[in-house]
């Protein structure tokens, strides 16, 4: 059977077929990372699970380079490719939630901002990353840390069950009862195994938090780091803060004339009874004298948006991660080393606590493997002037060398650079093997290979 043309695509989807003669093709390309540059022969922007069916056959059937781009967050740019074809489910981003059954049903286009302002509405959430503009199904296939882990588990953790369409064109459930292997994969499996059209979650009770960053002066970064490994440890789930290092961004609550300095910082979030929420964070303010902080009662959206204004499109990433089980002394005398030097205000370093609720499931019962280490830490180069990439692609990875000796082997693969593919096996630990077979069931040829990648 001959290969499908261009025009009989054109004819099978409903959605938009971009080439490089088209109008709105300099802008289809682009993903979030202003770094990548390149240059796919098209871009399907799909309107349903039909039209993915169809560029899915196109390109396996003509032997392209496939890139699946959902909110075209991915810092190494696997949302796009060179001359081959892209599946950018931008145009699917719809939010059915069921307030009754505490569920909701997200396209697979949709970004945490989409999903927060459907459930809100109904006094609900799930786990749902930092950032509100990144996409539901990159951070749910790679595990999904956010606010909300320690108190209601990873976004993977949430998952209930997936449309997925796979590598051979077809279209499958996978859940707990419908292709469970599949199910067991993309909970932390990456975009290995199909394209996800959609996602049906839990929600959990959560409408107004307590929190907002604290900033810090950077001689108090020490006791505030030995202060966080020992009150996360046993603090009540509810709390899902966490530190980091900050330069001073140009806002109303931050002093003028410290704009653009270092600091040390701190973001809370308690979602527990309001009126404990100042007696929790007081712990920390206790730490050392808070220089600027923005602490208060807000709606949970408002916290998971608060850094987007930090990380438009069209910056320059690079990032380096790890999980972390002891943040031992020797790491924090790294990080401090380390962290002030941030190259640019949009840069940042943080700490995520990844116990609590994520601790009860048990590793071989998900792809995410590291369910004992405590934390996932995120060096986040992130600038916006190319000219500086050198230097600010080494300020990540000397950070990265000096804190590797103290971490684990393994990464959460959506913080992994385009240069990680050697840690894919140490990332999924003892859960490789069984991924390997998996991923020679669903996808033999390896099309959906434009991530951290699983070889079958």
């Amino acid at each position: 059977m001959s290969a499908p043309t261009i025009e009989t695509l054109r004819e099978q989807v409903h959605g938009q077929v971009i080439t490089r003669d088209d109008e709105g093709y300099e802008e289809a390309r682009k993903v979030h990372n202003g770094m990548i540059d390149r240059h796919p022969r098209e871009v399907v922007r799909v309107a349903n699970a039909g039209d993915v069916m169809a560029a899915v056959d196109f390109a396996r059937r003509n032997g392209l380079e496939l890139a699946i781009r959902g909110g075209a967050h991915g810092v190494p740019g696997f949302g796009t490719c060179d001359d081959g074809l892209v599946i950018d489910l931008s145009a699917m981003r719809g939010v059915h939630v069921d307030p009754t059954n505490r569920t909701a049903r997200a396209e697979g286009g949709a970004t945490w901002s989409d999903f927060n302002t459907a459930t809100h509405a109904f006094g609900l959430a799930t786990t749902g990353g930092i950032i509100s503009t990144t996409g539901v199904a990159g951070l749910t296939l790679g595990g999904g840390i956010g606010y909300l882990a320690r108190s209601a588990g990873l976004s993977c953790d949430n998952l209930i069950s997936a449309d997925v369409v796979t590598a051979d064109g077809r279209f499958l459930v996978a859940s707990e009862h419908e292709n469970e292997d599949l199910f067991w994969a993309l909970r932390g499996g990456g975009g290995n195994f199909g394209v996800v059209v959609s996602f049906e979650f839990k929600l959990h009770p959560v409408s107004t938090i307590y929190g907002g960053p604290m900033l810090f002066e950077l001689d108090a970064a020490a006791d505030l780091l030995r202060f966080y490994r020992e009150f996360i440890a046993d603090a009540p789930e509810a709390f899902g803060g966490f530190p980091g290092f900050q330069l001073a961004p140009p806002l109303p609550f931050i002093p003028e004339n410290r704009v653009g300095e270092p600091f040390a910082l701190f973001v809370n979030c308690w979602t527990g009874p309001l009126e404990k929420g100042e007696e929790i964070i007081k712990a920390v303010r206790d730490v050392a004298p808070v220089v600027a902080e923005q602490i208060g009662p807000m709606p949970y959206p408002a916290l998971n948006s608060a850094f987007d204004p930090l990380v438009p499109p069209g910056l320059q990433h690079y990032w380096k991660a790890n999980f972390v089980t002891e943040l031992t002394d020797d790491a924090i005398a790294a990080h401090l080393e380390h962290g002030p030097k941030l190259p640019a205000v949009n840069s940042t370093m943080h700490i995520y606590p990844i116990n609590g609720a994520c601790h009860r499931v048990a590793p071989e019962d998900t792809a995410f493997a590291y369910r004992d280490a405590n934390f996932a830490t995120v060096i986040a180069g992130m600038w916006p002037d190319p000219a500086d990439n050198e230097s600010s692609i080494k300020w990540v990875r000397d950070y990265y060398a000096a804190t590797a000796p103290h971490s684990e082997a393994g990464a959460y693969i959506n913080f992994m650079a385009a240069d990680d593919q050697d840690r894919v096996r140490t990332s999924f630990k003892n859960n490789y093997d069984r991924l390997v077979e998996i991923k020679k069931r669903y996808d033999p040829d390896n099309l959906f290979h434009l991530n951290q990648n699983i070889k079958p």
